[in-house]
């Protein structure tokens, strides 16, 4: 049964490090190992203020690698309960750059910049009186954040996290789940592992989540808030099962990105032999967008977004996830109007500050942007 209840968890204060900027210095304070190729690193800001953010949220940091600017985005693992130090748990990918610049450079006394905390996966915005987490490998991370928070505020939630990993060795805060559930009669944790770690033999559940695994372990899931996120195949496959079990899936909220190994937008490309004759194009309403600290002016079409339009003539500007998730592209707008189609990646006081997201964003007339 899902409640209205409210106030399960603190909401997004616009406070702290990020009070008047987006972005804000951290500095590293400790570096956990957590497995064999997954790290905790814990951030306190250098201004020595205090954190806010939701549980779920996800943060953009910038590094140089290699002597270029980079974007990524991880998901914070730690609770808004504990507002001195924020942390996130990053599995180290094979050929991605920052992943593996976190794992093999960054270090207690450090510094790194990243932008404020954003988006919209989280318990904050969808109280209940029951919880279904649902995770496989790193995607445990938001879902370790909710957990934590409601445990740190004595929720009396039901929780049920059933959590999916290649092996024992590979589940993340292994321990402190099971210190939790054991504390909290109201937390119930569930691992299934795919097999064994060549040193650490699997006593527990095998394989992976399927239908009739969640109506046994949780007979009344229909009657739970499910959150998800992992993998895309592990995330197509828990939609397939709920939707045809049934399930509310307005019910249903998800969380999978991964700006590792993610290739650039599409762009789009006329096919070879094709011939369009003048007659056959309708007018297009174009509109000119001048990027006032560059001084450079290009044209962009009312249907066509301002990231794409200024790629295209050549401008690089700071982008990541290309999706209106990230916030990496964000500029500020001094003259005209946009349509911005956001997933999250931009607080409701910047875009009344007019600011925009450059990759989902299209002109509604002529744009001055700072930039």
């Amino acid at each position: 049964m899902i409640t209205e209840q409210r106030g399960l968890v603190p909401p997004l204060i616009e406070s702290g490090c990020w009070a008047e900027q987006d972005e804000a210095e951290l500095v590293c304070r400790q570096v956990l190992d957590m497995t064999h190729d997954v790290k905790t690193f814990a951030f306190a800001p250098a201004d020595g203020g205090v954190i806010s953010f939701d549980p779920g949220q996800f943060l953009t940091l910038r590094v140089e690698v290699d002597g270029e600017p980079i974007t990524r985005c991880y998901t914070i693992s730690t609770p808004p309960t504990r507002p001195h130090l924020l942390a996130i748990t990053v599995k180290r990918v094979e050929g991605g750059p920052v992943s593996n610049w976190l794992h093999d450079n960054l270090v207690p006394g450090m510094s790194i910049t990243a932008l404020a905390p954003l988006g919209a996966f989280s318990v904050a915005n969808h109280p209940a009186e029951k919880y279904l987490f649902l995770s496989a490998g790193s995607g445990i991370t938001p879902l370790m954040s909710m957990t934590r928070a409601l445990y740190d505020l004595g929720s009396d939630a039901d929780i049920l996290l059933i959590n999916n990993a290649r092996t024992p060795s590979d589940i993340i805060f292994r321990q402190e789940l099971e210190a939790m559930a054991t504390t909290a009669p109201n937390i119930r944790v569930v691992h299934i592992c795919e097999g064994d770690y060549p040193s650490n033999r699997w006593a527990g559940l095998r394989g992976r989540l399927t239908t009739a695994a969640l109506e046994a372990l949780a007979p009344d899931f229909a009657e739970r808030v499910t959150f998800t996120c992992g993998p895309a195949l592990y995330m197509d496959s828990v939609r397939w099962i709920l939707e045809a079990a049934g399930y509310d899936m307005r019910n249903y909220h998800e969380e999978s990105f991964s700006f590792e190994a993610m290739p650039e937008p599409d762009r789009p490309v006329e096919p070879e032999g094709w011939a369009v004759e003048a007659d056959d194009l309708e007018p297009v309403a174009t509109f000119t967008v001048e990027f006032t600290r560059s001084g450079k002016t290009i044209a962009c079409g009312h249907d066509e977004y301002i990231l794409d339009a200024a790629l295209a003539a050549g401008m690089r500007i700071p982008s990541s996830c290309g999706q209106g998730m990230c916030g990496t592209c964000k500029v500020q707008l001094l003259d005209g109007q946009a349509d911005m189609q956001h997933n999250g990646g931009i607080r409701p006081r910047e875009i009344a500050m007019n600011r925009v997201l450059a990759c989902c964003s299209k002109p509604l007339s002529d744009l001055r942007i700072d930039g």
